[in-house]
């Protein structure tokens, strides 16, 4: 039998719906992921439709593609127009909106844009063609972080002077607290990310838990693992418990992974950052240190970063703060569709409008 079998079965899916069901206090509640692959999985599985009346998923700011500011987009722009520069990025940056067009455009316009699979990647390119210099746009949480902050260090290592960072990396804690005291969005409990949570640990949820009165619960990807987490989470509702609870322990650690987060704290600290759509937030974002700060694109190329207002109609803001869902959008899957987005949530693989078109979620 596979692995995940046992978390796409379809009885047990319907033995945990009908638990979810049965522990439902009634009302309107709203649970809140802030993960694009769990974003995703619930609309690929069409869990919304096995939930209680009364009972609605929302999205949250859970895909780092979808908040990274226009201003890093228009960043990377500039650079890239620089004779020699080469911009370096996964492929879902390509196609997110600057000001006036996009990565893909410019690409298209000539521009050295090329997408890797691993930041190491880089390191080889930088070796091969030293004539050139390479900008790798750093977005991402706690996942993906710490191997970006093994690779400034390896670039130290190897003495290259041709590698930088556009760093936009950000982190989740900052961001959950951020939607909780604004009290522009209704939460009743968050389903907390897997991926993050093996870096960060799931203790990390407990300062939301303890200010907010919240119930955090850590959940895996699979259909089940979902459901498991969500009903997890109508108990403590129901009982009026908050707390954090791990309903991902094949993977997922009270500590996370130590090595992992000292790496990225060797390389990298907290500062007020932008997350597009919802501001800025303190201690959400992260720079390099002063030990590492000859890797800074930014500072190498002169660079300013200025806020930039999202374009006329979308409503990507709220979308990424859970205050509507995506098809309330007046652009949804009319101006606004993968092929030609207007917003950044329809462009990433993880973005809610990405994954209610896909999938035809209709859930306005």
């Amino acid at each position: 039998m596979h692995k995940q079998e046992p978390f796409r079965n379809k009885n047990n899916v319907k033995a945990v719906t009908e638990k979810i069901k049965r522990l439902y206090p009634g009302g309107s509640r709203k649970l809140m992921e802030v993960c694009g692959t769990h974003t995703m999985a619930i609309a690929r599985y069409g869990l919304r439709d096995l939930m209680p009346d009364g009972l609605k998923l929302i999205s949250g700011p859970g895909c780092p593609v979808c908040v990274t500011p226009v201003s890093i987009i228009n960043a990377a722009m500039a650079i890239s127009e620089i004779p020699g520069n080469v911009i370096v990025t996964f492929g879902d940056m390509l196609r997110v909106p600057g000001s006036e067009k996009t990565l893909e455009v410019c690409k298209a316009e000539g521009a050295d844009v090329r997408v890797l699979y691993s930041v190491f990647d880089m390191l080889e390119m930088a070796k091969k063609e030293k004539d050139k210099n390479f900008i790798f746009i750093s977005v991402g949480f706690e996942t993906t972080t710490p191997g970006i902050a093994l690779s400034v260090l390896e670039a130290g290592n190897r003495e290259l002077s041709n590698i930088f960072y556009l760093v936009a990396n950000r982190l989740v804690i900052p961001a959950m607290d951020a939607l909780c005291g604004s009290g522009e969005t209704e939460i009743d409990g968050f389903i907390c990310p897997g991926h993050v949570s093996v870096v960060i640990g799931y203790g990390a949820y407990r300062v939301i838990a303890d200010k907010y009165g919240l119930p955090c619960v850590v959940a895996g990807f699979e259909p089940v693992d979902i459901l498991l987490a969500i009903s997890e989470l109508v108990e403590r509702v129901s009982n009026k418990t908050a707390g954090v609870a791990n309903a991902y322990g094949r993977v997922v650690t009270e500590k996370g992974n130590v090595n992992a987060m000292e790496a990225m704290n060797r390389v990298f600290k907290p500062v007020t950052a932008e997350w597009r759509g919802i501001g800025s937030i303190p201690g959400s974002g992260l720079v390099l240190r002063k030990k590492f700060i000859r890797f800074d694109a930014l500072k190498k190329f002169q660079i300013e970063l200025s806020s930039v207002p999202d374009p006329p109609g979308c409503r990507c803001p709220e979308v990424l703060k859970g205050i509507m869902a995506p098809t309330e959008c007046g652009l949804f899957g009319k101006r606004c569709r993968p092929e030609s987005p207007v917003g950044p949530c329809m462009v990433s693989s993880e973005g809610s409008c990405a994954a209610y078109y896909k999938y035809g979620v209709d859930d306005g």
